[in-house]
């Protein structure tokens, strides 16, 4: 019996998410998802996003999922998930470190996140 490949779901992102030790390797895990999403049939995408993840253990966290599903969701020309609405901060997370990338995303973070309050510049999703 072969195994077939199955790509990572938002879903089964947050359970890495939430064993990751460190944001570091959250952010690793956060690309490669990216990366696995970008190769994915454009009609398999949505798919990919459907299922509610279970809370990682951070908030942040929790509302970067939500934005990256209502954000492809988008790109696609469909509604946000559901469970998608309900999570956003109450302070906005700049996850960038320097000054000029917090600035850049301030200016550049793709409607969804910012709705979310998450400041990630449109290009950090794509430079995976």
């Amino acid at each position: 019996m072969a195994n077939t490949y199955q790509p990572i779901t938002l879903s089964g992102l947050a359970g890495h998410l939430s064993a990751a030790g460190n944001d570091k390797i959250r952010w690793k895990l956060v690309w490669e998802f990216l990366e696995e999403y970008r190769w994915e049939p454009a009609a398999s995408q949505p798919a990919l996003l459907a299922d509610e993840p279970a809370p990682t253990g951070d908030e942040r966290w929790d509302v970067l999922l939500a934005a990256l599903a209502e954000h492809f969701a988008a790109q696609h020309d469909l509604a946000p998930p559901e469970w998608a609405e309900s999570r956003v901060l109450r302070r906005a997370w700049f996850p960038a470190e320097l000054a000029v990338q917090r600035a850049d995303a301030l200016a550049h973070a793709p409607a969804a996140f910012r709705k979310h309050g998450v400041y990630l510049s449109a290009k950090d999703l794509t430079a995976a």
